[in-house]
């Protein structure tokens, strides 16, 4: 499948998973496109024709994945760099820092100081996933021990929520001499940063990147994506998060090389101008109105169970949401916003149902304004969401993460407030429509884990079938860019597809007040690997990209 214009593909004796036909073994590609799915027997009257005849030995065939919110160079420099993701104590992490430096240093490539040229991402050693709420010590690393294990290095060290990091001293002394670090929002002398101060320290830190390391992390991610079945990416993009450059350069990248599509967001109050220049498919994503729950940065209506005095912290009011919807709305581009918590989700409801008032509601459901991660709703938020037509962009591997009786959502809110958080049943049932992503690097790229973690949720009440969130993973991704025809395998379709190594193929409902499980093919729907938690995933044995193979082989 080299020449994707002209080459006409049969691949056979498989499972194809296609809502055209619920037994489909067989499927043929022309060019970019789905030309025919059908079963075996049929399948015959098209050898003739192909250019090439593939023998799936019994693999599933499914529409690649879509991550519908990642950040590329942040998730390549947590693949190829310092990971601490799992770390089990705060003193194995600095051990880990300590290591790392020192490697970085007998390459060559990080200077005592942390500045000059070749220095490990420009000077500045990048690293990411640390959580405090798993470790016996139950804190953050003081600036004292990053400095006494970094020696003297300029090191940034960002939460697994991505919402606050740790920073050395030679960090914050670039920090401080670019933008004033000391006398900004969420500073903290000796502990972790939030706010203006984390948004500060990023910049430099990420500023510090040579173009060789950006495009390294970048082609980490893209390749890593590949990997693992999925065909498009969401980029969260914007000035708090990354740059402007960082965004041309992926979506560069990613047109100059056989990859998943990547589709840029650019998160910045009134920076239509901005997203249309860099080719960005709508002015959102990471466009912040709240936080983190972790960093207790999320916006509450009630304080923190377990910092009574704070509410967390609230950027944009609903006038403003109001006013970039509204602009966007007239500019014919998708809005979009980063709300955690319920104070800063009603904020934007607010602002949207006011955009809607002054543009007219038919014309703001139609661009399909998104809401990332969207977790604290209640019922009367989740009626907002359907009747305004917002789209809510996801991540279940939060819940597998931090929910649960002992979870770190329970710590923050409460056990009453942590069971109300990602209601994916409540959403589905009021029709809002699902995109489920990672939001890579704050948790793995892992396309099924996603799909279970929604399918098995740790509030049972908020379980979705496992046909519900594999839709939501793919179809529901180009859904949420205003594109309809794309992620189900039927004829017309594009091309985007993976093959997978999986067990038996069933018919999973949410939980055991549904008969759950099922392997009848007398029930007319296609079969999905089983997913019960604590059995093995399906593993990719190719991912294939509008008819052009980007992982394995066929």
């Amino acid at each position: 499948m080299t020449d994707r214009t002209t080459r006409t593909v049969l691949l056979r004796g498989g499972n194809v998973h296609s809502p055209a036909d619920p037994f489909a073994t067989a499927m043929v590609v022309q060019g970019d496109a789905v030309a025919w799915i059908g079963s075996e027997g049929a399948a015959d009257a098209y050898v003739d024709g192909a250019d090439q005849v593939v023998d799936l030995a019994g693999a599933l065939v499914t529409p690649a994945f879509v991550d519908a919110h990642v950040h590329a160079t942040a998730t390549g420099l947590a693949l190829t760099g310092l990971d601490l993701t799992g770390c089990p104590s705060l003193a194995e992490a600095l051990a880990r820092l300590e290591r790392q430096v020192k490697q970085e240093r007998a390459r060559g490539r990080l200077t005592a100081a942390g500045g000059g040229a070749g220095g490990a991402a420009g000077g500045v050693l990048i690293g990411h996933g640390w959580d405090d709420t798993g470790w016996p010590e139950n804190r953050p690393p003081t600036r004292a021990e990053l400095d006494a294990a970094a020696g003297a290095a300029a090191v940034y060290l960002s939460r697994t929520d991505v919402h606050s990091a740790v920073a050395s001293t030679a960090l914050r002394a670039l920090a401080e001499r670019a933008a004033g670090l000391s006398s900004l929002a969420g500073h903290h002398p000796d502990g972790p940063l939030t706010r203006d101060a984390h948004h500060a320290v990023r910049r430099a830190a990420l500023g510090h990147l040579t173009a060789d390391q950006r495009r390294d992390a970048q082609q980490a991610t893209l390749a890593r994506a590949a990997s693992l079945g999925i065909g498009a990416l969401h980029e969260c993009a914007g000035p708090d998060i990354s740059s402007a450059d960082d965004l041309a350069e992926l979506l560069e990248l990613a047109a100059a090389s056989a990859g998943p599509d990547v589709f840029g967001y650019w998160g910045e109050l009134g920076g239509i101008d901005t997203a249309r220049r860099l080719g960005a498919v709508g002015a959102g994503g990471d466009l912040f109105v709240d936080g983190a729950l972790g960093s207790r940065t999320a916006c509450l209506h009630a304080p923190y169970s377990d910092a009574p005095d704070s509410t967390g912290t609230a950027y944009l009011t609903a006038e403003q949401v109001a006013d970039h919807v509204a602009a966007c709305t007239e500019a014919g581009l998708q809005a979009g916003f980063h709300a955690i918590g319920d104070a800063a989700l009603t904020a934007v409801l607010d602002g949207v149902r006011e955009a809607a008032r002054r543009v007219g509601t038919d014309r703001v459901r139609a661009l399909r304004h998104r809401v990332e991660h969207a977790e604290f709703l209640d019922d009367e938020a989740v009626a907002a969401f359907a009747e305004l037509g917002l789209v809510a962009s996801v991540q279940p591997a939060f819940d597998a993460a931090w929910g649960g009786e002992d979870g770190m959502y329970v710590r923050r809110l409460g056990a009453e407030r942590a069971r109300a958080l990602n209601p994916f049943s409540r959403l589905l049932r009021a029709g809002v429509p699902l995109a489920f992503g990672s939001d890579a690097p704050v948790t793995p790229l892992d396309p099924w884990g996603t799909v279970r973690a929604a399918a098995f949720h740790r509030t049972p009440e908020h379980r979705i079938s496992v046909r519900a969130a594999f839709t939501a993973h793919t179809r529901g991704g180009w859904r949420a860019l205003g594109r309809d025809d794309a992620g189900v395998l039927v004829p017309g379709a594009p091309a985007t597809f993976a093959t997978w190594q999986a067990g038996d193929l069933v018919v999973q409902a949410p939980d055991s007040r549904v008969a759950g499980w099922s392997t009848d093919p007398r029930s007319g729907t296609p079969g999905l690997p089983d997913l019960t938690p604590g059995g093995p995933l399906p593993v990719c044995l190719a991912t294939v990209v509008r008819g052009r193979v980007v992982y394995g082989a066929l």
